[in-house]
């Protein structure tokens, strides 16, 4: 099947003029394309990576497309609580306090049951908790003021189809997925009262560097990238026939952090192109 011509952002350029968004893991992918979006849409934003070198390209890129943007972005490792605080302190400093908050940082680890030892699974599941606890704890203080402020502020975060629909060779990211879940619920009423509203997207095959780089090493050297990957989501049955492009997951992110969503906390958006199995 091929892929839709996607046209520009869909909000309007000054929708979120006036706030300030903050993208973890932001320096590609899903993150990046994100990051686009809300300065497309008029929002300053926050980004960190772990990488310092993807993440200086990743804003030399931004800052060349996009020079008037209101920008900051650190290196930061979400696993350190203090780097986050700092994080945290530093951007409201450069940009004002955050009315929006997208945990994005994180990736997946294939290994069964049989092959996952007791340090994989603390790894995993230390990754995938803390990398949405340690940046709400460090943010939340900016989000209820700025609730208060503008009268909407919201945490999203990038989870997968894994939560729901488990896949045996990839055994604790999938547990550790379907954790992530139910934080999100539980934060999402916790923070009702607040006025912060927390939500997330459930993630299916995405065009990544990962799957690029199975592309470069595929053994049918004659199917160029349409063709190997339209087969790919034929042989993991997704109903669209293609793999999804990372601005796609964005839109969805964009609209949860936004105010379009103000009515919406404690959902997830399928983002799979029909491969989920349940309603």
């Amino acid at each position: 099947m091929t892929t839709p011509q996607l046209s520009p952002n869909l909000f309007a350029a000054d929708a979120l003029a006036g706030r300030v968004a903050v993208v973890t893991g932001g320096s590609s992918g899903i993150g990046l394309a994100t990051v686009e979006l809300l300065l497309d849409s008029g929002a300053a934003v926050a980004l960190c990576g772990r990488d310092a070198e993807r993440l200086d390209r990743a804003v030399a890129g931004l800052r060349a497309t996009r020079p008037e943007a209101r920008l900051f972005a650190r290196t930061c490792d979400v696993l350190d609580a203090a780097s986050v605080q700092r994080f945290a302190a530093d951007s409201e400093a450069a940009l004002g306090p955050a009315s929006m908050l997208v945990n994005n940082a994180g990736q997946g680890r294939v290994s069964t049951f049989a092959d996952t030892d007791d340090k994989a699974w603390s790894d995993e599941l230390h990754l995938k908790f803390f990398s949405v606890i340690h940046p709400t704890r460090a943010f939340l203080p900016q989000l209820v003021a700025q609730r208060a402020a503008l009268g909407d502020a919201a945490i999203v975060c990038a989870n997968s189809l894994l939560a729901r629909q488990p896949e045996p060779h990839m055994v604790a990211t999938s547990a550790a997925r379907a954790g992530l879940l139910s934080l999100v619920r539980s934060m999402a009423t916790e923070f009702a009262p607040q006025g912060v509203r927390v939500n997330g997207i459930l993630i299916g095959l995405v065009e990544s560097g990962q799957w690029r780089r199975r592309f470069e090493a595929r053994a049918q050297t004659e199917l160029d990238w349409d063709a190997w990957s339209g087969q790919l989501a034929r042989d993991k049955h997704i109903p669209l026939g293609r793999l999804g492009l990372p601005i796609e997951a964005a839109r969805a992110i964009l609209f949860l952090a936004s105010p379009l969503a103000s009515y919406t906390t404690g959902s997830h958006i399928d983002i799979s192109g029909g491969h989920s199995r349940h309603a």
